[in-house]
Order: structure tokens, then sequence, then C-alpha cells
């Protein structure tokens, strides 16, 4: 099984050292040739604006939209999954029905980490929220409520997608990282 971090920017060590702390080995991806050696990918936080250029530079951003694996967008990589974004309008990969608006719970000074209650566990989890972006409409169907915080859902999976506005790589808590692994050994 060979999952990948998009890693051209953003948090994408500290997925390195979850995925590790779980026993998978991750695989770095920036280039088309290692996303293709992928059997899910995992979209880090960063700057959704400063990774689609990114993409496009390095010839990923048409390798992405064809993508059909599962994928796990955490903040910026959550806004990249989402059909629709507000705060500006930006394009993205169009893989769950949602409208996201960018940096919603304010600026970085606002960042905070709170509980929140994860639906595949019935457990409070640790959520960090940074210049996170909030699911404003869940447009589709059959999409998966994951997680919820203050009554507003802050994870959620449509098919083979997982989208999360706060960062589970920070906290000390696996189970968004678990739940990923066990949908791709699903899929392979």
């Amino acid at each position: 099984m060979n999952i990948g971090i998009l890693a051209l920017q953003g948090a994408y060590q500290a997925h390195a050292s979850r995925l590790s702390q779980l026993n998978v080995t991750p695989l770095l991806v920036r280039n088309t040739k290692e996303l293709a050696c992928t059997d899910g990918l995992i979209i880090p936080g960063g700057e959704s604006s400063v990774f689609i250029k990114l993409l496009q530079e390095n010839t990923l951003w048409a390798d992405l939209l064809s993508y059909k694996k599962p994928i796990f967008g955490t903040c910026a990589g959550a806004i990249l999954l989402a059909k629709r974004v507000l705060s500006p309008s930006q394009p993205s990969l169009n893989r769950i029905d949602i409208t996201l608006q960018r940096n919603a719970y304010g600026r970085q000074l606002d960042s905070q980490v709170q509980l929140g209650k994860c639906l595949l566990t019935q457990r409070d989890i640790e959520m960090v929220f940074i210049r996170a972006p909030k699911i404003k409409t869940i447009d589709g169907k059959n999409i998966k409520i994951v997680a919820t915080y203050s009554d507003h859902a802050v994870a959620i999976q449509q098919d083979n997608c997982i989208a999360c506005t706060f960062h589970p790589e920070l906290s000390t808590d696996t189970t968004l990282h678990t739940y990923f692994i066990q949908m791709i050994k699903k899929a392979t």
C-alpha cells in the first residue's frame, strides 16, 4: 500500500510522521511519476492558491483532476476537493459536492484548538483550526458527516474522498488517518 502525501508546500511532514506512527511508509509526491505510484493521496494544509499554482507548474493539476483513487484533504486540501470555493472563488478538483469558504474562522491569530465530535467513534477529538475553511453548504447526496464542531460539519466524506477543515495531523488523535488507511485497504 502506497499512501502519497502531496509535498509541494504545507504540513506534509506532520502527515508523514502520523503515517509512520501508524506503520505506513509515506511516499512524498512532487511529480506525476510519484503520483502514479500511489494507492491514495493526502493533500495537506497550506495555502490553497499557492497549491494550485505549484500543481500547475509541476504538471500535477491535470493528473489530479483525473485521479480516481482515495484522497484525504486537510484544510487547504479540503478546499481543493470542494466543488465550490468562496472568499475568493478559485478552481478546485471538484471531488466533493460542498461549498467551502476560505479562512472562515479568521486570521492566523485566530487559530485555535478545540474539542469536537468524531462521528466514526462517537467520542470527542482534538481539532486544530489554523486559518481554517468552513463548510458553508453540503450540496450533494451520499455525503457522510465524519466530524462536527459546534454543530457544524468539519470533516465529511463523499465516495472515496475525505475533506477535513482542521488539522488532524497536529493532534494526538489518529482516528481520521486510521480511517483513511482502512479506506485505501478496501480499495486495493
